[in-house]
């Protein structure tokens, strides 16, 4: 997409609007499964926490994708999506007992990932096909918020924990088809996976029937000009030997999985805002816009820094803003920011804006959600419109007080 396009989207549609370009989604995709072509059995379920748009869902469904799913609420947007129940994965934290037997009821694969709950499945239902998530201890990610697979993370069943595990599963004579593991996002040390993946090997020899073994995702993705990312080129070169070499001592060829959410939607999001206000004090410019981070939370959750272009003005000035939202709290985006001259009513398109950005968008302050559209094929299709007055009050109930007398 050109500037032109993205601010001829910002006045069909309105602002603050998320855009997401198909071809970039495609492209990622193509290049994971390139990466791991020599793996005979590879598949890719995507990590649809990222961006739970049910049109992205379509798109990455017709490419071959399954799906990572957390939530039964996003089990039934699968299903609703058009994905068969055996293309969904269920991988919750923290969740109920029933919660798990109702996905299971659909015919979800389910991934359990504490003890109890296992050994209580377990008993229940011991033919059901169960993966088991494990904690490998090894941390990795850009951020501790990310990292899930450390010692004190509340993700998956400690590996130490092992023999405890198998106890269960000969107790209970439970079906275990599947182990799992995901260390955290943002990967930049290929070695550290690698080694996280030996972890893996060494849990999947004690089960004896497995089908798949599920490495997570968490590649790392540019958020800037020369910015590392993940060589998936070089992992899957190595992983997938390791991977086959492990096969082969198994005596059976099992399916590789991954679980990518970022790294194929977050680089084709772009986020477009109307610049509402420049407010020059003492020692700062502000660049007020008509966004906050009930829109997008990842630079003051994360800290992460997603690159700010001033497309009404690509090619004026630099000057050095701060980017502020409308929040009343302190919501910045950028701070001291190199930006062509910035002018009211100006459109600034904030990159990396597809993967964890409208998925945690919430309506603090009591203010409309943004609207999102697909770019495919050189055209703009709203695929979520803006929220409304209507959206905000539709669940809620008046409280009927007594009359006054």
């Amino acid at each position: 997409m050109q500037s032109k396009d993205l601010l001829q989207l910002a006045e069909q549609f309105g602002s603050p609007l998320y855009v997401y370009d198909a071809e970039k989604i495609k492209s990622q995709y193509n290049r994971l499964t390139k990466a791991f072509s020599k793996v005979e059995k590879l598949r890719i379920n995507y990590a649809m926490k990222a961006l739970s748009n049910v049109a992205i869902l379509e798109l990455l469904r017709d490419m071959g994708s399954g799906l990572d799913t957390v939530s039964i609420q996003e089990v039934l947007l699968g299903l609703h999506a058009g994905y068969s129940p055996e293309k969904i994965f269920y991988t919750p934290n923290g969740v109920s007992l029933e919660e798990i037997e109702e996905v299971n009821a659909m015919g979800v694969q389910i991934n359990i990932d504490n003890l109890s709950i296992l050994e209580q499945f377990g008993a229940k239902h011991p033919n059901v096909p169960v993966c088991i998530r494990i904690n490998p201890h090894v941390m990795a990610g850009g951020n501790t918020n990310i990292s899930v697979g450390h010692i004190d993370s509340k993700f998956g069943i400690s590996i130490h924990q092992l023999p405890h595990l198998v106890r269960i599963v000969e107790n209970t004579k439970m079906n275990i088809v599947g182990i799992h593991m995901h260390t955290g996002s943002d990967i930049l040390d290929i070695e550290v996976f690698l080694y996280a993946a030996e972890i893996l090997f060494d849990a999947a020899r004690n089960f004896k029937n497995l089908e798949f073994l599920d490495f997570g995702s968490g590649f790392k993705v540019p958020y800037k000009k020369d910015d590392i990312e993940t060589d998936i080129e070089e992992l899957g070169k190595k992983l997938s030997k390791r991977f086959n070499a492990f096969c082969t001592e198994y005596g059976k060829e099992l399916t590789l999985i991954f679980e990518p959410g970022k790294f194929l939607v977050s680089e084709a999001g772009q986020f477009l805002v109307k610049v509402n206000v420049i407010k020059q004090t003492t020692s700062t410019v502000f660049a007020g816009i008509d966004s906050g981070f009930n829109h997008l939370i990842r630079p003051m959750l994360y800290g992460s820094q997603h690159h700010i272009e001033n497309i009404s003005n690509p090619k004026g000035k630099e000057r050095f803003y701060s980017v502020v939202g409308y929040i009343c709290e302190t919501d910045t985006f950028a701070n001291n920011r190199r930006i062509p001259e910035i002018k009211e009513g100006d459109i600034l398109s904030f990159r990396n804006a597809g993967a964890y950005c409208y998925s945690m968008a919430s309506n603090y302050n009591s203010r409309y959600k943004p609207a999102e559209v697909l770019w495919l094929e050189g055209q703009g299709h709203l695929i979520r419109a803006h929220e409304t007055f209507e959206d905000l009050i539709k669940n809620q109930i008046s409280l009927p007080l007594p009359a006054k007398v």
